[in-house]
């Protein structure tokens, strides 16, 4: 057969080095860029995720994966078990993104549902009573995994330096499972120690309890960050960031359709949340009220609309999602 020099050998080696894009709406002595992971092969940073845990972790071969997930993570694992022989058991809560659950299942995952209103108790118990009925079943627990964080030390963040080095003087990222944030941070500082790191939640989200700020749990529809249990997570780390700033589901929105309509991003919300915060920061370096060690202020856009249309996503605030 015949082989070319610039070809793949794998779809698991084209996950990673995505794009950094400078974005138009920022003052003109502070940048901000964007790091693109929809152009992963699964389309979201989750990609990453999914290649380094199943590699890496404690997998039997031709054993089982069973993890909780909304559909991101879930699809950067299945992606991930095709080529290494894996089988796959997503636990997917009712309601989510019908488009995300569709991928998994295309991609040869079992879904098993629970109530969306159960919370993450029986998310996190569900795969458990799973595995205990199965042989050579594991749970990789992404929010606990310290392979979370180590994909994004090893990948993300240092691609984030390879394309503008000492220039990065913040880091602004949505915290869900906190790996990309926390993987990001280690490797910058790094070459940039005293980098400035937000954190990013949606406003009814809870994680800001962890850094001693007051918050007001509330629903909320931007997805892929936030959470109504600050313990959810134990790769959060709170020293190592220095501010964290909520976005209103109303301001992530009005960011989505802005970064669309004005520059041709098609992002999910969490994207638009993550470009609200970042556009604030810039803002604020520019007119001295922030002091930053570099002009560059990097954000992350985790993933891109498609998967979000039958929530519509590009229509009015109040249609945003609908009866969902």
């Amino acid at each position: 057969m015949t082989r070319y020099t610039d070809s793949d050998a794998s779809l698991l080696e084209t996950i990673g080095n995505t794009p950094i894009v400078e974005l138009d709406a920022t003052p003109s002595d502070v940048s901000v860029y964007a790091k693109l992971e929809m152009f992963n092969p699964g389309g979201s940073v989750k990609d990453r995720i999914g290649k380094h845990i199943l590699e890496r972790g404690d997998i039997s071969p031709g054993g089982t994966i069973v993890e909780p997930t909304a559909g991101n993570t879930g699809i950067g694992m299945a992606i991930a078990a095709t080529r290494l022989g894996l089988e796959t058991v997503f636990v997917v809560p009712r309601g989510f993104s019908k488009e995300k659950e569709r991928l998994m299942a295309a991609l040869g995952a079992e879904i098993v549902h629970i109530s969306g209103d159960a919370g993450m108790g029986e998310a996190a118990e569900t795969p458990h009573e799973i595995t205990d009925r199965r042989d050579d079943a594991v749970v990789p627990q992404q929010f606990a995994t310290p392979l979370n964080v180590e994909a994004h030390y090893e990948t993300t963040g240092w691609e984030i330096l390879d394309t503008l080095g000492e220039h990065v003087g913040t880091i602004v990222a949505g915290v869900g499972s906190s790996g990309t944030l926390m993987g990001v941070t280690r490797a910058v500082r790094e070459r940039v120690p005293d980098v400035h790191v937000v954190a990013v939640e949606p406003s009814g989200s809870t994680f800001g309890e962890l850094l001693n700020r007051e918050r007001e749990e509330a629903p909320y529809k931007t997805k892929g960050i936030g959470t109504h249990d600050p313990d959810v997570t134990g790769l959060l780390d709170p020293d190592a960031i220095d501010d964290i700033r909520t976005v209103s589901d109303r301001d992530a929105h009005a960011g989505v359709t802005r970064l669309a309509a004005e520059e041709g991003h098609l992002v999910g919300s969490s994207s638009g949340a993550a470009s609200v915060a970042a556009r604030e920061v810039a803002e604020e370096a520019a007119a001295g009220e922030l002091d930053l060690p570099a002009p560059a202020v990097v954000t992350v856009f985790p993933d891109g609309s498609e998967r979000y249309l039958s929530k519509n996503i590009y229509g009015s605030f109040e249609a945003w999602e609908g009866k969902a």
